[in-house]
């Protein structure tokens, strides 16, 4: 092939690509163009919701399009994390994903509807423990006496818990104390609590949003976080490592898009999330529910995900702990 050949060749080539290329880079530039839905998988009220509604409410200004948030509560929020998956790859649908819906289901359910690999992780929007509550009127004045009532009458006593994760962490709390408090389950955060201000379940192990709310309701009482410290609104609540129950943990929630979405797309999100983040109404507004905000880069929220999956399956494993 002569040198001219070869000229023609690589420009007739580069002209190729770049009208394969050229669609997609305007379709990043251009995103987005009509109203954007983000996917809750549990019942208004918990603290999924409220982050969704909290980030959806800036993203519109900075996005230049309507950001609707969209409950789809049921079974362990499943319902909400298929349907997203399923969703078309276009940035236009998202799942303001948890802990439970993305890492915990994998560890506790043999069969689910969706993998890890059908999602597109975009960015964590923020960390929280979990608190344990029981009604105001519970006799029991700490997690010792509460525990002991428990061993005496272990057919008295349950907890209400909205997804397979909050189930993991008061089944773990079983497995420490010795105890067999019976799984309730329920839709949502608020649902949950709920069942605790009737008696319905004698107590909940939840997120701090919601719990707060709650306690601001006088209705329940606070009797645990499951933090390494004590939380700056709850200052009179021991830690469970307080107490002598080696519980240290904390949920996420976090935005993720359907696999195959383009990366520039998911790189744009990943930005304004960012951005949303830093504004200083929106640190006071997520601080103000003991949940701290934090966002990450894609790469990084992968790599977190398969970290968790991995390790909760172990501790899954090794307590025989499953859904019901």
């Amino acid at each position: 092939m002569s040198m001219f050949s070869h000229k023609h060749f690589l420009l007739a080539t580069l002209a190729g690509l770049g009208a394969l290329v050229a669609p997609i880079l305007s379709g990043a530039a251009d995103f987005p163009t009509r109203p954007i839905t983000i996917v809750v998988g549990y019942s208004p009220g918990g603290a999924n919701d409220v982050l969704a509604r909290i980030v959806a409410e800036k993203l519109t200004t900075n996005l230049g399009q309507p950001v609707i948030v969209e409950n789809r509560p049921g079974i362990a929020s499943i319902v909400g994390a298929s349907y997203v998956a399923k969703a078309k790859p276009d940035g236009y649908t998202l799942l303001m994903g948890a802990s439970g819906p993305i890492v915990f289901n994998h560890v506790l359910y043999a069969k689910l509807p969706y993998t890890p690999q059908d999602f597109a992780p975009i960015s964590l929007v923020g960390t929280f423990p979990l608190v344990m509550l029981t009604h105001a009127n519970n006799p029991a004045k700490s997690v010792t006496e509460m525990v002991s009532f428990a061993k005496q009458n272990p057919d008295k006593v349950n907890y209400s818990a909205p997804s397979a994760s909050f189930q993991l962490i008061a089944e773990l709390f079983n497995g420490k104390t010795g105890t067999r408090f019976q799984h309730i389950p329920y839709k949502g955060s608020a649902d949950a609590i709920t069942a605790v201000m009737t008696q319905d379940v004698t107590m909940t192990l939840i997120d701090t949003g919601p719990a707060i709310t709650a306690l601001q309701g006088g209705r329940v009482k606070a009797m645990a976080v499951t933090s390494g410290e004590r939380l700056k609104d709850l200052p009179n609540v021991p830690t469970m490592t307080e107490l002598g129950v080696d519980i240290n943990v904390s949920f996420w929630s976090g935005l993720l898009a359907p696999a195959g979405t383009p990366p520039a797309i998911v790189k744009r999100i990943q930005e304004e999330v960012a951005r949303v983040l830093e504004l200083p109404d929106v640190k006071k507004r997520i601080t103000g529910l003991a949940i701290t905000p934090v966002s990450n880069t894609p790469e990084q929220f992968d790599k977190m995900i398969t970290q968790e999956i991995n390790a909760w399956r172990q501790v899954a494993t090794e307590k025989n702990i499953k859904a019901n």
